[in-house]
C-alpha cells in the first residue's frame, strides 16, 4: 500500500487497536486467474505461545479457502467506515480536493486451523460480538444441532508478516487550514463527516 510519510502509522499498539475496532475485513488471495476476495470478520488474537495472529473463518461452500495451500500469501484489509471527501474550497488558497480515510493492510501467510483451533476461534468471535446482547449466546451452550453447523466452516490463521497503516487526516495542513477543514466537516449534514472531524481533532492533539 502506498503511504506518504505524513500519513503512515508505525506504532503496533495503535494498529492493533484499529484492527480490533474494525474487525469486518476483506481477505484477498491470489489464484491462477484473478485475485479472490471475501468480506468477513477477522480477529486479532494471541496464541498460547504468545504470537499475535489473525483468526477467521469462511463458509466451506466458499471456494476461497481452496487456494490457501497453493497461494498462502494473503492480504487482510481493515478499513474505518469513517471517511469523507475534502473539498479544496474549504482552504484559504487554491489547491486540489482530496479524501480522508483510515486503513490498515496486513500481509501474511495463511493456514487452515485444526478442528480444535477452529472451535476456539469461533467461540472467541461469538463471545466478543455477543457482548451487545441482553441475553448473549455462547458456542459452548448452543444446542448440538446448532454446534454441528461448525462443520460447514473453514477456520484459518494468518501469520502476520507486515502491517501497513495509513491514517490520512489532513496532517499536511497548517493549523489555520486544518481548522477550516474540521469546521466544514462539522457543518455537513452527515454523521460520518462530523465523526471524521472529531477523529481528526483527536489525532492532531495526539490522543
Amino acid at each position: 500500500m502506498y503511504i506518504p510519510k505524513q500519513y503512515r502509522v508505525d506504532d503496533p499498539k495503535v494498529i492493533h487497536q484499529f484492527i480490533r475496532e474494525h474487525g469486518f475485513a476483506t481477505l484477498v488471495s491470489c489464484t491462477e486467474n484473478f485475485p479472490i476476495a471475501t468480506h468477513i470478520p477477522i480477529e486479532l488474537e494471541t496464541r498460547a505461545d504468545g504470537e499475535t495472529v489473525l483468526w477467521g473463518h469462511l463458509a466451506k461452500a466458499n471456494e476461497h479457502w481452496k487456494f490457501f495451500e497453493r497461494f498462502p500469501k494473503v492480504l487482510a484489509i481493515f478499513q474505518s467506515p469513517v471517511h469523507h471527501y475534502i473539498s479544496s474550497s474549504w482552504y484559504d488558497h487554491a489547491n486540489a480536493p482530496t479524501y480522508n480515510y483510515m486503513s490498515v493492510q496486513v500481509e501474511g501467510i495463511i493456514r487452515r486451523l485444526s478442528e480444535a483451533e477452529e472451535w476456539e476461534s469461533v467461540k472467541r468471535l461469538v463471545r466478543r460480538y455477543e457482548q451487545i446482547a441482553t441475553h448473549p449466546v455462547d458456542l459452548e451452550t448452543l444446542p448440538p444441532a446448532v454446534q454441528r453447523e461448525m462443520k460447514g466452516l473453514v477456520g484459518f490463521e494468518i501469520e502476520i508478516i507486515k502491517m501497513n497503516a495509513a491514517f490520512k487526516l489532513s496532517q499536511n495542513r497548517d493549523d489555520k487550514n486544518f481548522k477550516l477543514i474540521v469546521e466544514a466537516l462539522s457543518r455537513q449534514d452527515s454523521i460520518i463527516a462530523k465523526e471524521l472531524a472529531l477523529i481528526m481533532e483527536k489525532h492532531r492533539a495526539g490522543e
